[in-house]
């Protein structure tokens, strides 16, 4: 018989690392363009997944609506993913890009914490103590002023836009650990391309009626914008392929813990071509949010490799 060939040993590991490269650069990217609003930016991202998505939903035959039972978590999953789109766009145009990258870093812990509610997942003091982490890596970076004086270094513009891009953030980061509670109860019942063709198609709708009732729907006036938003969607498009590949042949937990290269390479950027360095207080708050969502991955692999264990017995 044929030899089955071997699978190439970190290739899931690299296609992590890759993918948070490019996440990276488009939102350095978007740090770039100036006259485009977060929700127009959004709305060319949806139209790049929607003809990306097409081709493939007609392929595998899924339809455009999914199972009647499931549909309603893909409306969810759709609304909740492409509003944590906009938001963490808008975080990452007001604020400094590694400080939202880190915010919305702390995601895994948001979603244990969704599970034990929403799931009935096991929640246990380790998890508590990830969040509290988490939630202390985020006080850090936001840095309110009843805790840290009136006068507040290190971010871009005023402190009121700041505290904007942080909520944001925050919100975008929920939202985020939302949908992924969302697929996991929804399971491998729905094929992937037509989660992100919800995702796709509702975000869309909602930027273009966003668009139109704060008046804010224009071409970028020069050809740099046009090109920059080209490219952000195409970047955004192949992280997300990319990250996919790696879970499809990788385990969960050592692509949760290479996805850290997402801080490392927003710190690289900001410094190389924005010329901003972070304060302490954000490399403080990042390495409580790294080792809190770490933590959290390196926990729920060792439990999956546990169960895996007993399974085989």
């Amino acid at each position: 018989g044929t030899k089955k060939k071997a699978a190439c040993p970190g290739l899931g590991l690299f296609y992590t690392v890759l993918s948070a490269f490019l996440f990276s650069v488009a939102s350095l990217f978007l740090k770039k363009i100036e006259d485009v609003h977060s929700v127009e930016v959004s709305a060319f991202r949806c139209v790049f997944q929607m003809a990306f998505v097409l081709p493939g939903l007609i392929y595998y035959k899924t339809g455009f609506l999914g199972p009647k039972g499931k549909r309603i978590f893909l409306f969810f999953r759709g609304f909740l993913g492409s509003s944590a789109m906009i938001l963490l766009y808008y975080a990452f145009q007001v604020m400094p890009l590694a400080d939202a990258t880190v915010i919305t870093f702390s995601s895994p812990v948001f979603t244990s914490l969704l599970a034990w509610i929403f799931l009935k997942e096991k929640y246990s003091i380790w998890d508590l103590l990830f969040t509290l982490f988490a939630i202390t890596g985020v006080i850090l970076i936001a840095r309110p002023p009843f805790l840290f004086g009136s006068k507040v270094t290190g971010i871009e513009g005023s402190y009121t836009d700041h505290l904007k891009g942080t909520i944001a953030a925050i919100t975008s980061t929920v939202s985020a650990a939302s949908t992924f509670v969302i697929l996991r109860k929804v399971g491998k019942s729905v094929h992937y391309f037509l989660s992100i063709w919800y995702y796709a198609v509702i975000g869309l709708i909602g930027c273009v009626i966003a668009l139109f009732v704060m008046n804010e729907w224009r071409l970028p006036y020069c050809g740099r914008d046009r090109v920059l938003l080209i490219l952000i969607g195409i970047l955004g498009l192949g992280g997300q392929i990319f990250l996919t590949k790696a879970l499809q042949i990788e385990k969960a937990g050592p692509v949760a813990i290479m996805k850290t290269m997402d801080v490392v390479f927003a710190f690289i950027l900001q410094i190389l071509f924005l010329n901003h360095l972070p304060t302490w207080w954000t490399v403080g708050g990042a390495l409580c949010v790294v080792a809190s969502s770490s933590g959290t991955a390196i926990r729920k692999w060792r439990q999956s490799l546990k169960k895996a264990k007993q399974n085989e017995i």
